[in-house]
């Protein structure tokens, strides 16, 4: 009876997640494992404090974000197109775009090298097919089973925790890191904690998550804004935060894993210069073994097969609600061309960057420019929207969740001076 109910449990949790635990593990793409991947190899243990402080802001943060999505009905663009002037809306979802297809070419260059790793194919047929599969599911795939398949997809984060618990990581030395902040001043350390900022909290995970409740209402039957407006119920955000904090410590518990197993490989063997996810991978097989090999690599394929749908997706939200064009993955491609038009031209321009063999470091260097550029001001007018009583009714921002959403903002606003600084400094 116990374990009945036990299981009877689960399934209710397991019910709950959705919108938030992909957001979460789209989070840990493979340009973000890379950069976690480098902090671990570099400098050890010694990062591992930027997991624990990034997870209560970033879920600060998606919260704001959700419950803006359940109580206006819009997505983030949509609400910021009613309150706030056209041209930062169109500044904003302009840079994204460009920012999110950057990132997009860099995460299908990734999943290529890596499936390399396991099968002799061509660079760019793998490539090609990588992009061609992600964009046939997210075109062709009804929505209910499209949002179920990537909620499945996010399980595959677990396989950095099985990687972690193969390897023999120095867990005092591991936990005394996490809680007691190290930092390094100099170029290469400031740069790299800009990058795992950057890439931890990013401006696509924003407009997902809110576009993403707006889909899961509209499952739900809210299929009007004036339904969704009205009967937001203190169940549906309960559900919210369960979903968000979950989704969100699951991706900063992978993150922990992922740095901590490199610094107990890599950094502890010399190797300290990983240029991609896929060279981590294929340097961890001779220290770790072949399980913890294929585990790390089956990890980056599955997250890019999440965190692609989602970088095009998200910019497809922006600009169309940007536009006032009709949007939503539950659409059918004949009725929102649109939108579909966007994520296929992301998708695109991300593919052909692979053929011209740019540097997927610079790539990934340059998205993280423009989303430290734009996320200061982004954060700025979720603070602002999720505070105003007039918007957001009887689910206006705490004291607590408006002092946290102000220092993240703050945070990013001196992560994009680092960036800066470092960009003209190189």
């Amino acid at each position: 009876m116990d374990k009945n109910k036990a299981e009877i449990k689960i399934q209710e949790y397991w019910h709950m997640l959705g919108p938030g635990l992909t957001t979460g593990a789209a989070d840990d793409d493979p340009s973000g494992i890379a950069t976690y991947s480098q902090a671990g190899a570099s400098y050890g243990y010694n990062f591992l404090w930027t997991a624990l402080l990034t997870f209560p802001l970033m879920a600060v943060v998606q919260e704001m974000c959700a419950r803006i999505g359940i109580v206006t009905g819009r997505g983030l663009a949509g609400a910021i197109r009613i309150y706030y002037p056209r041209w930062i809306l169109y500044l904003c979802a302009s840079l994204l775009l460009v920012a999110n297809t950057f990132n997009l070419g860099a995460d299908l260059g990734i999943m290529a090298k890596s499936l390399q790793l396991l099968i002799p194919i061509n660079f760019e047929v793998l490539v090609i097919a990588f992009a061609l599969l992600s964009l046939y599911l997210q075109i062709f795939t009804a929505y209910r089973s499209y949002a179920r398949a990537l909620k499945w997809l996010a399980l595959v984060l677990l396989s950095y925790v099985l990687t972690g618990l193969i390897i023999d990581i120095n867990w005092a030395q591991a936990l005394q890191h996490l809680v007691v902040p190290s930092i390094v001043f100099n170029k290469q350390s400031l740069f790299l904690l800009t990058a795992i900022l950057g890439t931890t909290i990013s401006p696509y995970l924003f407009f997902w998550q809110t576009s993403q409740e707006v889909e899961e209402q509209i499952k739900a039957g809210k299929t009007t804004i004036k339904q969704r407006e009205e009967n937001t119920s203190l169940a549906d955000i309960s559900r919210m935060r369960f979903d968000v904090w979950g989704g969100m410590f699951l991706s900063n518990l992978v993150m922990f894993f992922i740095i901590a197993v490199c610094s107990a490989t890599l950094f502890a063997n010399g190797i300290t210069d990983i240029k991609d996810a896929a060279q981590a991978a294929l340097a961890l097989k001779p220290l770790g073994g072949n399980l913890a090999y294929l585990l790390f690599t089956l990890g980056i394929i599955g997250t890019g097969m999440l965190a692609v749908p989602v970088l095009a997706g998200s910019s497809s939200y922006a600009i169309s609600e940007s536009l006032g064009w009709r949007e939503g993955l539950y659409h059918k491609f004949n009725q929102a061309y649109a939108f579909y038009g966007v994520i296929t031209l992301s998708m695109l321009v991300g593919l052909f960057m692979n053929f011209f063999h740019l540097d997927v470091i610079k790539m990934l260097i340059y998205s993280a420019v423009l989303n430290g550029l734009i996320s200061p001001f982004i954060l700025a007018v979720i603070v602002l929207l999720s505070s105003n009583q007039k918007v957001m009714k009887e689910w206006v921002n705490g004291s607590v969740i408006k002092f946290f959403g102000w220092l993240i903002t703050s945070v990013m606003g001196l992560a994009s001076i680092l960036t800066i600084w470092y960009i003209i400094h190189e």
